[in-house]
């Protein structure tokens, strides 16, 4: 691969692992120490490349920055997919997310893997597909990071009328408290139609 090859590689892993937040040009400029006028040339070369070779994902630009998604023709396949009774089981990694979304909304994702000492990428995407957590807008910090909240899904997935409902708890000041916290959702859970397979993340 040449160095022009290496720099798109590069580019698609970085935009894989920005998730939903994505990347302005100038960002993955100063990480490869290109200038931003080549980083946006080599986009859109990427954008038709991905075209020309019908990939299933495709790069989009949105409000100034470069995001990685599915395309809109194959939404139907991915709610099929969601909709699977293979599809009905939370990983722990899951479900300790959304137990810290459901106490601590609205939050970031970076604020999530605080709590948690992991990267949450996977478990975010996962819990956005099973429609039970969705982005409430948009915290006033830098890059303005998407903030993530519960959904009316997860309200009937854990048999609740309101969030308010939900076990009484501490702020999850320590691992301790989160793991408390993730057993009182498996406990809702566990009467609930969803089950719970702990996979590794």
């Amino acid at each position: 691969m040449n160095r022009y090859g290496q720099m798109k590689s590069i580019i698609e892993g970085l935009l894989f692992a920005s998730g939903d937040e994505g990347l302005e040009a100038k960002q993955i400029a100063a990480v490869l120490e290109l200038d931003a006028a080549t980083v946006n040339k080599l986009l859109q070369e990427m954008r038709l490349d991905f075209e020309r070779q019908e990939r299933g994902i495709q790069i989009i630009e949105i409000a100034g920055g470069y995001q990685l998604t599915t395309r809109p023709e194959h939404a139907p396949y991915f709610q099929m997919l969601a909709q699977s009774p293979s599809r009905a089981t939370l990983s722990q990694a899951a479900l300790e997310t959304l137990a810290i979304i459901a106490y601590k909304q609205p939050i970031t994702r970076v604020e999530i893997e605080e709590i948690r000492g992991v990267k949450s990428d996977r478990a975010i995407h996962t819990l956005v597909g099973k429609q039970l957590i969705e982005e409430t807008g948009r915290a006033e910090a830098i890059g303005k990071p998407i903030l993530y909240g519960t959904t009316k899904a997860f309200l009937d997935y854990f048999g609740l009328s309101h969030i308010k409902d939900l076990p009484d708890t501490n702020a999850f000041d320590d691992k301790e408290l989160l793991e408390e916290e993730t057993r009182l959702l498996f406990d809702r859970l566990d009467h609930q139609q969803i089950t719970i397979d702990e996979l590794a993340e």
